[in-house]
C-alpha cells in the first residue's frame, strides 16, 4: 500500500479451476469499505470518491474471490481499489480483461497475476519536457488518479518442467473500444528480461487463500 498515493503499490493473486469453481462468496453481500490496518491520516475514504466521476476499480476482481464470502468480502476493501475510468474502461475493456485472465485457466490450470497502477509521464507540447502530472480526488485532494494500470501474468501448464505463459500489459486509465486487441498493449521488453524466471528461476508467490 502507498500512503502517497493512498492506492495499493501492487496486488498479487493466485487462480486455479478449482478456486474459480468454488461458489460461496456472493458480491451482493460485500460493501465497499475502509481498510482499518491502514492508520486514519493515510487512509483512503470512502467520500474521496464520491461524485469523483472515477469508479472504485478492484485491483483483485471481486469475481476472482467467490471461494468464500471473506475472500470476497477483503477484495472491497478501498487498500484494494484505484480510481478507474467507468464506462469504457472499468465496466467494459478492464472487466474483458479480467475475463481473459480467468479463462486462462483453461488451458493452464496455475495463474498468476500481478496488476498495479502507474503514473507515466508525458512530453509536454510546448517545452518538449516530459512531466509525470495525475489529478486527484476528495476533499481536500489525497487520492492519486493513476494514469495506467499494469497486468504482468504468469501462467503455468501444471506438470514438472512443463510449459509456462508470460505476458506484461500496461493499459490506459482511459476508455478503450472493445475491438482493440489487448496484443496491442503487451510490453514485449519486459515479458523478455523475465525470461529467466520462466526458465526456473521462479520466486515463489503466495498460495491462495483457504
Amino acid at each position: 500500500y502507498d500512503r502517497r498515493t493512498r492506492n495499493p503499490h501492487w496486488v498479487v493473486e493466485h487462480i486455479t479451476p478449482q478456486s474459480l469453481a468454488t461458489r460461496d462468496g456472493d458480491r451482493k453481500n460485500s460493501t465497499f469499505v475502509e481498510d482499518p490496518d491502514v492508520p486514519q491520516k493515510f487512509r483512503g475514504l470512502l467520500k474521496d470518491y464520491f461524485r469523483s466521476g472515477y469508479d472504485r476499480g478492484h485491483q483483485v476482481p471481486a469475481a476472482d474471490c467467490k471461494w468464500s464470502q471473506q475472500a470476497m468480502d477483503e477484495t472491497f476493501y478501498l487498500t484494494n481499489m484505484c480510481p478507474q475510468v467507468g464506462e469504457g474502461f472499468n465496466r467494459d475493456y478492464w472487466a474483458h480483461f479480467e475475463d481473459f485472465c480467468r479463462r486462462l485457466t483453461v488451458r493452464y490450470p496455475s495463474v498468476r497475476i500481478v496488476t498495479g497502477p502507474l503514473y507515466l509521464p508525458r512530453k509536454d507540447p510546448v517545452d518538449n519536457k516530459w512531466y509525470v502530472k495525475y489529478e486527484m480526488i476528495g476533499s481536500p485532494p489525497s487520492i492519486a488518479v493513476p494514469t495506467h494500470f499494469y497486468k504482468v501474468i504468469f501462467a503455468e501448464d501444471g506438470r514438472v518442467g512443463g510449459n509456462v505463459a508470460l505476458g506484461a500489459f500496461v493499459l490506459p486509465n482511459a476508455p478503450i473500444s472493445n475491438d482493440k486487441p489487448i496484443t496491442d498493449f503487451e510490453v514485449p521488453d519486459y515479458a523478455e528480461r523475465q525470461k529467466s524466471v520462466a526458465k526456473g528461476d521462479r520466486r515463489a508467490l503466495p498460495p491462495p487463500r483457504s
